[in-house]
């Protein structure tokens, strides 16, 4: 039974809408692109890379991804990655993605901004025109840098707004709350672009509450610890607010023990706008349908369950309503 819900979670259309393409820098990749560029990284293979892929906790992840950003250099680079994960999201019927890249990451080593959105922004066109996958790009504030700093990128993306649909938050959650960044956001709004953030995974339930009412967000980012409260979790429910649940990334990183005990049926069960996505799936030990299946086997899922998971991907993105009912009918039918 198992294998037959996993082929149905297969066929049906879905949308990713928690991914950062830098966590999708396969160790091959981060190999070739350092010997494209001559630059230095402390490993011999890539089975020495796959070894220190191997961590526990979020700040462990952290430090390898971000040493790894450091073989990005040139438009080509961010274009190459993009359409490699293009592909292999085709490959799970994945239909339409909504990705994060982190321009500080780059800034700060050097690179002119202009270098990763257009490297990244052609990909994604591409990507539309050859493989039938539709994207929006969100720009992410690293949340253990300053607001200062944050409003800095945001001056640096004005030309590029255009490319832009909207702006999140991730890198280290705890000791970094949302309200760090209240003005940024109100900035950004202003400017007409969406709001989504990181909240809840690391970082307690206060996070998410601030997350939704000092940033005044769109979608939230993980939002697993919100089940700790009760009132927070008829919140979500009634405002309908999409949590994009990253499975293999929160059992990587320890933010559950086994999968047995994620609470993504739990949130199903409550009402909540759950989705699954791949988060840094080259870190985190896979991508859609791995993800999928990883749920499906641990979780006694049913096929209601994933036809839900699936139609929630299209009702908590950007698309419009028009380009969303096209999808969500394409689930009814399968």
């Amino acid at each position: 039974m198992t294998s037959k819900l996993v082929q149905f979670a297969a066929s049906l259309p879905k949308a990713e809408l928690h991914l950062h393409l830098e966590g999708s820098l396969e160790p091959e990749q981060l190999f070739a692109f350092a010997r494209r560029n001559k630059v230095e990284i402390p490993f011999k293979s890539v089975d020495e890379i796959r070894t220190a892929y191997d961590f526990s906790n979020l700040q462990d992840f952290l430090d390898i991804y971000y040493q790894g950003m450091g073989v990005l250099q040139t438009e080509e680079d961010f274009f190459d990655l993009t359409m490699a994960y293009l592909k292999r999201s085709r490959a799970d019927n994945v239909r339409h993605v909504e990705v994060f890249f982190d321009p500080q990451g780059h800034t700060e080593r050097g690179l002119p901004f202009s270098v990763a959105i257009n490297g990244v922004t052609r990909a994604l066109a591409e990507g539309e025109r050859e493989l039938g996958v539709t994207s929006k790009l969100i720009m992410c504030f690293l949340r253990h840098l300053s607001e200062e700093e944050a409003f800095t990128t945001l001056q640096q993306a004005e030309p590029h707004f255009e490319k832009i649909a909207g702006v999140g938050l991730d890198s280290s959650e705890v000791g970094h709350p949302p309200s760090k960044f209240e003005n940024v956001f109100k900035a950004a709004r202003e400017h007409g672009l969406a709001l989504v953030a990181h909240a809840g995974e690391e970082g307690p339930p206060d996070y998410v509450y601030e997350a939704l009412d000092l940033l005044k967000i769109d979608r939230l980012d993980h939002g697993n610890r919100s089940l700790e409260d009760a009132a927070l979790v008829a919140r979500l429910v009634k405002e309908q607010m999409t949590l994009t649940v990253c499975p293999l990334s929160n059992l990587k990183l320890c933010v559950v023990g086994d999968m047995r005990a994620h609470p993504l049926k739990k949130m199903l069960d409550l009402g909540l706008r759950a989705t699954v996505n791949s988060d840094d799936p080259s870190y985190f030990g896979g991508y859609m349908m791995d993800n999928f299946r990883a749920v499906i086997e641990a979780l006694d899922l049913d096929q209601d369950d994933i036809r839900m998971l699936a139609k929630n991907s299209f009702l908590g993105s950007l698309l419009s309503e028009a380009e969303q009912a096209e999808h969500l009918a394409a689930i009814d039918d399968a």
